[in-house]
């Protein structure tokens, strides 16, 4: 596994969220009160985009189905979806961030 850059600490202020990609892997970069977090991208229930859904605290809900992922630890917090997200190692250096992958 690898870090690799995936965006400036500035692109992403507190309570926002941001797909990118990393190792040909669809991630979502959340920014939880000035911690980067980052989890897939891609609804386990039905293969949705959760950068479109709606950051609720330290989850995030799936616009599709409604279907609810921690975003610390990718796990299932409400269905229909019942496999969890990958939770990505984050870190900061200097202003960027980076996901390993």
């Amino acid at each position: 596994m690898t870090f690799v850059k995936v965006a400036p600490v500035k692109d992403l202020n507190p309570g926002e969220m941001k797909p990118v990609e990393a190792g040909g892997k669809e991630i979502l970069l959340v920014n939880l009160n000035g911690q980067f977090l980052a989890i897939g991208n891609r609804c386990t229930h039905m293969n949705c985009m959760l950068s479109d859904g709606k950051l609720e605290g330290e989850n995030i809900r799936c616009w599709c189905h409604g279907s609810v992922f921690n975003i610390k630890t990718g796990n299932v917090v409400t269905g229909p979806a019942r496999k969890p997200e990958p939770a990505f190692q984050v870190k900061v250096e200097g202003e960027q961030v980076s996901v390993n992958v």
